[in-house]
This record gives C-alpha cells, structure tokens and sequence, in this order.
C-alpha cells in the first residue's frame, strides 16, 4: 500500500514512520537544491539526541518550498561544499549543524549533540574539532544564542556516555557547581581498575552515578554493595534516576549537603 506523504512524494505505507525513509522524502519534496538540516542532519551524524518526528530540510531562498505537518523548511544561503552524503542523501556536515543546534536548541540537548559528536572523535582530533565547530559560530550570520553556544562548547566532553548523563551535567554545573570529572576511575593502590564514577569531584571524594532505567533495573543490590565499598574508601555517592532529571530539587539538595560535609557551600 502506497501513501501520499507530502506534495508530489508517495511512499511505501509499511515506512511511513521509518526516519531514514522520511528523510529521503523531504529531500524529495524539497527539490534537487534540498539539503537535509538541523536535527535531521545532527540523527544522521549519530547525534540520537536530536532525533525529531520532525524532518529538517534546508533550500535556497529562490525555492519556493513550505513547511508541512512533519517537514520543516528552512531558507537559507549556504556553502555546497559544507554539504557531504551520508545514507546516499545530502546532509549539512557535522560542524555547522552543531553551531546551529547549539544556538536554538534546548541547552541540554544541544551540549548532548555536542558530547556524542566528541565521543566520534579520535583523541587528537577532539581539539580541533572543537576549534571548527566554534570557527563556525564565528562566522555565523545571526548572532542569537551565540554566548550561550560559546559557553556549551567549553563544556563538551568525550566522557557522557548517553544523553541523560549530558543532561545531568549540565543541570549539575547550572545549579552552581564546580564542573565534575566524568568516568572517573577508582583503582587499586596497584593501579588496577575498579570502577568508573559517572561524574565525581576527586579532590573531595564526591561522586555522581545516573542510574538510567534499562541500565540499572533489577541491579538496586549491586549498586548498594558498590556504594559500601566505595564508602569504605571515603568517598560519597549521590544516585541519579530518571524522573530526578525532570525535578532535580532531591539530588541537589544531597549534593550540596555532600559538599557542605566536605567543607564548602553551594548556594542555591
């Protein structure tokens, strides 16, 4: 069974919810100069959290295309040699979609794009990727957001290991803290590995763990005993759940009493 998606483009109904498929249809319906966009382009460079029902298209402004439920178009100049193919379509390269994103996205959600595209990195290349993607926000003509955009990229980091835990920094530092280590290693006195602390003040012994849903189900035991030797070795463990992200009033409270026992206050 066939589906009129939009203007002009008829696809397989079996994929009408396939994001790849949508994205192939908005470039159709956006013309032969459409390029793939903002959060699409950011889905498509591995950057699953800007993942949107939206799909994100940008043309020229002598294209005579609109918006439509499900497709947004944006008009813009653009440089064709900041456009690359991936899954056989024309995408904005990472760079420029990051300074986008992080100038109008949700602030945590940009500083998770920016996290996952850090973590693609090899370890000499993360500087520099760094210096282009803020070179971008340099040349960008308009000049909203920029400060905010600035001030996320200082804060990127290779060591997020999902969005969440983007999202739990980033809640961390607003609040007023000093910005935490992540994936701090806890070792032996003989340097053999034993945990990694999602985020952790080591100067103070202090550390952060998220407990996301899938990841920590049915391992409460686990975590407790993990927190017991942890403990024993002086440090303090705050646990992060989910629904802690959407009030996270409880967590900061405990952390800042952490810091207090420790010798230094966090105001509100």
């Amino acid at each position: 069974m066939l589906i009129h998606l939009w203007r002009g483009v008829i696809i397989d109904a079996r994929r009408a919810l396939d994001p790849l498929t949508r994205a192939a249809a908005a470039v159709l319906a956006g013309g032969p100069e459409a390029v793939l966009s903002h959060h699409t382009a950011a889905w498509l460079h591995g950057c699953t959290a800007a993942r949107s029902n939206q799909i994100h298209v940008t043309v020229p402004y002598s294209v005579w295309v609109r918006s439509k439920t499900g497709l947004v178009v944006h008009h813009d100049r653009f440089d064709r040699g900041d456009v690359v193919e991936l899954q056989g379509l024309p995408v904005f390269a990472l760079e420029p979609v990051l300074a986008d994103l992080l100038c109008t996205e949700d602030r945590w959600k940009a500083l998770a794009c920016l996290d996952q595209a850090l973590n693609e990195q090899s370890p000499h290349e993360v500087a520099d990727f760094r210096k282009e993607v803020d070179r971008r926000l340099v040349e960008r003509d308009d000049r909203r957001g920029i400060r905010n955009a600035e001030a996320l990229i200082v804060l990127g980091t290779t060591g997020a290991e999902s969005p969440q835990e983007s999202r739990l920094r980033l809640t961390i530092i607003d609040a007023g803290f000093p910005i935490p280590t992540t994936q701090h290693p806890i070792t032996t006195l003989q340097g053999e590995l034993i945990y990694r602390l999602d985020l952790a003040w080591a100067e103070l012994r202090i550390g952060v763990e998220y407990d996301g849903y899938e990841a920590h189900e049915g391992r409460e035991l686990h975590d407790a005993t993990r927190d017991d030797r942890l403990s024993s070795r002086g440090w303090r463990i705050i646990r992060v759940r989910k629904d802690d992200l959407v009030d996270p009033s409880r967590f900061l409270a405990e952390l800042r009493e952490a810091f207090r026992e420790r010798g230094y206050r966090i105001y509100p």
